[in-house]
């Protein structure tokens, strides 16, 4: 290029990294890869034991676990916005998708069953993207904290329940939780002395290991060791149970054999896995995203749970949602990108392709101790002794869901949850804690600790939030209380915290008014939102009297008595 010719537009540069789609993947200078390979060998050594534990708790063949951490992991990978999030099956997804198929379905493990397993990965892909498409994330913010936490809380209770027998070497037959507990704790007479000892001795080296090497994925080891004990003294001959054949390869695709109607029955299910990932991984993904600076996309997030769903249906593979755990893991690594991810999909894959053969071996108790490792966490007591101290109605709502969960199946505590929320949100609006303003030291007007005239006569009253059907009446009431008592001849509302009003609202507005009137009482509104007044002229109300500030309505109130 010569000095006459005019410089060019700077365009972006083929070479600049990723494209955009792949988010997750964008950022990484060239120095961090050794670490972010690292970090991917790390998640591989903490998903190979996870999913094969996950998929066993939901009745799966444990090769549907590994076949999860491949291509929809991959998909996941390179179709998010986050840069840390793990998406895998966990503890809270595998519970769900056990309890929910056990009630439609044949026995778990059976072909039926998993067939509808496939199935139930593709429903739940479809409600994400559906979730996505129409902008219904905020569908999750009904799963309050302590809904989430009694609700997980009763989701690890239910796992550890059934570990408790893998690890005792028992079996048990009863189909309800109090029964089946009863006979884990009748049948501990009855238990396989090793297969005892290696599940207490697998949990013990995690928990040493988590507090003294936190660097070491701790489960990998402890599952090497107790594989490696049993096969050398041949302990799967003495009570031991081993996982046995996995089969090798990669997964091929697969279109579920699943009858139209049993398509319908997995929808609430579906609707009920995704709400919790979209409660626990969106708050993750954000937390995440905020304490290291980077943009997150929530409706991205949800598209990509769909389509990395759409893989795992198709590659017979359990459906996946999001690891807070593993993401943790990732943090503490170092990693801020998905090449973790790309890494342990590689990793799982050549394992199933060339070494599969060595996962027979795996000690059924170690699995179970491993998982019960990892789940023990999600009971978080903490978070219930601050809802004790704090707010005791929330800490029953938590409760509540703790034991709806193994006493009334999964999918029933979902619902009740949901219901508990929609009460509470219900409760609170219905008593919006009105409150008469009084002049301050500093002439402006600020909440009364009591009910008070702002002026001789005049009762400013501040309303604090939409007026709606579920609070209309206790409107009416407050308004009535403060004016039937003493000499009141204006009554302002100040309609700030008013945002809506809905045509009950508009009727009980009207009839105040309208009572106030007939016993020679003023009405006016004070600092409306411009939407509010719309909506009050909509409603056929455009003739009551607005004032923009309560400083405004004082001076005319002192005018009108001057008159007087």
């Amino acid at each position: 290029m010569t000095d006459a010719d005019p410089p060019r537009p700077a365009g972006p540069s083929r070479s600049a990294g990723p494209p955009r789609w792949a988010g997750g993947l964008r950022g990484v200078p060239r120095s961090a890869l050794p670490r972010e390979v690292l970090a991917g060998a790390t998640l591989a050594a903490l998903a190979v034991p996870l999913n094969i534990g996950y998929a066993q708790i939901a009745g799966l063949p444990p090769v549907t676990g590994l076949y999860a951490a491949i291509v929809p992991m991959l998909v996941f990978a390179l179709l998010c916005s986050s840069r840390q999030l793990v998406a895998s099956p966990d503890a809270p997804i595998a519970a769900l998708i056990g309890s929910l198929l056990g009630a439609i379905a044949a026995k778990p493990g059976s072909a039926e069953y998993v067939e509808l397993a496939y199935a139930q990965a593709l429903v739940c892909a479809a409600v994400f993207l559906l979730f996505a498409v129409f902008r219904l994330g905020f569908l999750a913010d009904f799963l309050s904290e302590p809904v989430l936490v009694g609700f997980i809380a009763g989701l690890a209770i239910e796992i550890l329940t059934s570990q408790a027998e893998k690890i005792l070497g028992i079996r048990t037959t009863a189909d309800d939780f109090f029964p089946e507990l009863w006979q884990i704790i009748t049948g501990i007479p009855d238990a396989k002395p090793w297969s005892v000892i290696v599940g207490v001795a697998t949990m013990a080296l995690i928990v040493a290991l988590r507090r003294y090497a936190p660097a070491l994925p701790g489960p990998l080891i402890a599952l090497v060791l107790a594989t490696v004990v049993v096969a050398v003294a041949s302990l799967d001959k003495h009570g031991v149970a081993i996982l046995g054949p996995v089969p090798s390869g990669l997964p091929a695709p697969h279109w579920p054999d699943v009858s139209l109607g049993r398509w319908a029955s997995l929808i609430p299910g579906a609707i009920a896995i995704c709400a919790v990932t979209l409660a626990d991984g969106l708050l993750t993904a954000r937390r995440y995203a905020e304490q290291h600076g980077y943009p997150l996309d929530a409706d991205r997030e949800l598209r990509a749970f769909g389509f990395a769903n759409i893989g795992a249906g198709l590659t017979q593979s359990i459906t996946v949602g999001s690891s807070a755990s593993r993401t943790a893991a990732m943090d503490a690594t170092g990693s801020r990108s998905q090449i973790p991810a790309v890494v342990c999909a590689a990793v799982v894959a050549v394992l199933l392709a060339f070494f599969s053969g060595v996962l027979k071996y795996l000690p059924a108790a170690a699995l179970a101790g491993i998982v019960a490792v990892a789940v023990v966490r999600l009971i978080d007591l903490p978070a219930l002794r601050r809802l004790w101290t704090l707010r005791r109605s929330e800490f029953w709502i938590a409760a509540v869901c703790m034991l709806g969960v193994p006493v009334l199946g999964s999918l029933t505590a979902v619902v009740i949850a949901f219901l508990l929320s929609a009460v509470e949100v219900v409760r609170r609006a219905a008593r919006p804690g009105g409150t008469t303003l009084g002049p301050g030291p500093d002439g402006r007007f600020t909440a009364a600790s009591r009910p008070q005239e702002a002026a001789a006569g005049l009762v400013l009253y501040r309303f604090g939030n939409e007026l709606f059907f579920a609070n209309a009446a206790e409107f009416a009431a407050q308004v009535d209380d403060l004016t039937t008592s003493g000499d009141v001849r204006w009554f302002v509302l100040d309609a700030e915290a008013i945002t809506d009003i809905d045509t009950t609202g508009a009727q009980t507005l009207a009839d105040t008014a309208g009572k106030l009137a007939d016993r020679g009482v003023t009405f006016a509104v004070a600092r409306a939102p411009r939407s509010l007044r719309d909506l009050l002229v909509h409603y056929g109300l455009g003739d009551l009297t607005h004032y923009d500030s309560n400083e405004a309505a004082l001076d005319a109130y002192r005018q009108d008595g001057a008159h007087q």
